[in-house]
């Protein structure tokens, strides 16, 4: 049995505080654009047949009970208590909880309540624009604000996070240098201006702006990389490095090739193994095994990327040891490696690199 410490999710959101029919726990199951096929369900999927392996047994019933069985006794007990028994018995030690999802979500205070961990706040940096351009009416006030927001931001948090995968993409694509000032403030002017249309940032220049005045915060920098071309986050990478910020990709299945081949390649880049092993079910170890190939060991950190269901927090973390176990396990039953060196090598990935990157103190502080 392959030793870890308490693992560090360094990589979540919260959890919806209210109680869940089928139809709702399958839309939070699998994200989708609408819902399962007719005569299917979302519970039919290697996420599905997860949560039915793990988590039954952390409310008191027997692995793989229908769906129906499980949902009854998650009623019985209650959202509360049911989030609590299935976050204590995920073995998580500390949550890095990123605060700009949408919904009706519990806060890291709440998750740490619950799990009986720490946790730590990633500021979305979308979230501050929205917060700065809502309190502003003018351009030079806009930008004054967004860059007090940030500042004081980065005293409490430790992260920023950009949720536009697609956007900051194509915002970095040709240009991975931070805009000139006049750049900024014609973006800010146009999307100050636009904003009564509604929708999500998505200027080009006024989200490479974003990223820039994060990075020069010094705090890591969480991308949600998803389908976005590896160009531009390679470009990126490139232009960051040396300035002391930790990129920290999270690269979900199947583009985790790409961000374990950054990592490797650049000292300030990490990439984030939850995205890609939670969706794989019964599949991660085979995933794992592929990081491994990758990337340095120090430079992979786990997460559950956990949003809504408490369910997916404990998947992605019980996932995450029984696939260490069969990959580092077999290579040391075959010789290939010592058994100290996979205890440490272990310990690494479910805490150690991500105490060590976002500076974790083991008394909670940073």
């Amino acid at each position: 049995m392959i030793e870890t410490p308490p693992l560090v999710d360094q990589h979540c959101h919260g959890v919806l505080r209210t109680e869940l029919g089928l139809a709702t726990f399958e839309a939070q199951l699998v994200h989708s654009a609408g819902p399962p096929a007719a005569g299917t369900t979302f519970f039919d999927t290697q996420t599905g047949f997860a949560v039915r392996r793990w988590c039954p047994p952390l409310l008191g019933l027997e692995p793989h009970c229908a769906p129906a069985r499980y949902l009854a006794r998650r009623r019985e007990l209650g959202a509360a208590e049911s989030a609590r028994r299935l976050l204590r018995g995920s073995g998580v030690g500390a949550y890095l909880v990123d605060t700009g999802a949408p919904g009706d979500l519990s806060g890291p205070k709440e998750l740490a309540l619950a799990g009986d961990a720490e946790a730590f706040e990633v500021v979305r940096l979308e979230s501050l624009a929205e917060r700065a351009a809502d309190a502003c009416g003018t351009v030079a006030a806009f930008l004054a604000e967004l860059s007090g927001a940030v500042h004081h931001a980065a005293a409490g948090a430790v992260a920023f996070g950009c949720g536009a995968r697609a956007g900051y993409a194509a915002a970095l694509a040709g240009a991975p240098y931070p805009p000139g000032p006049g750049e900024v403030r014609g973006a800010a002017g146009r999307w100050l201006a636009g904003r009564a249309r509604g929708g999500p940032l998505r200027d080009p220049v006024l989200l490479r702006h974003l990223l820039w005045t994060a990075v020069l915060s010094g705090l890591p920098l969480q991308l949600h990389t998803g389908a976005a071309e590896p160009e531009p986050l390679a470009a990126f990478a490139r232009a960051t490095a040396g300035l002391g910020t930790r990129l920290v990709l999270l690269g979900g299945y199947p583009h985790h090739r790409h961000t374990a081949r950054l990592a490797a390649r650049y000292p300030h880049v990490h990439a984030d193994l939850g995205p890609a092993l939670a969706p794989a079910g019964a599949r991660a170890a085979a995933v794992l095994a592929e990081l491994l190939e990758l990337a340095p060991f120090g430079k992979l950190l786990f997460s559950s990327g956990g949003r809504g269901l408490p369910e997916l927090h404990a998947t992605a973390a019980l996932v995450f040891r029984e696939a260490l176990g069969r990959v580092l396990g077999g290579w040391v039953a075959d010789g290939s490696w010592s058994r100290g060196d996979a205890d440490r090598v272990a310990a690494m990935l479910a805490a150690g690199n991500a105490r060590r990157v976002y500076r974790l103190g083991e008394g909670g502080g940073r």
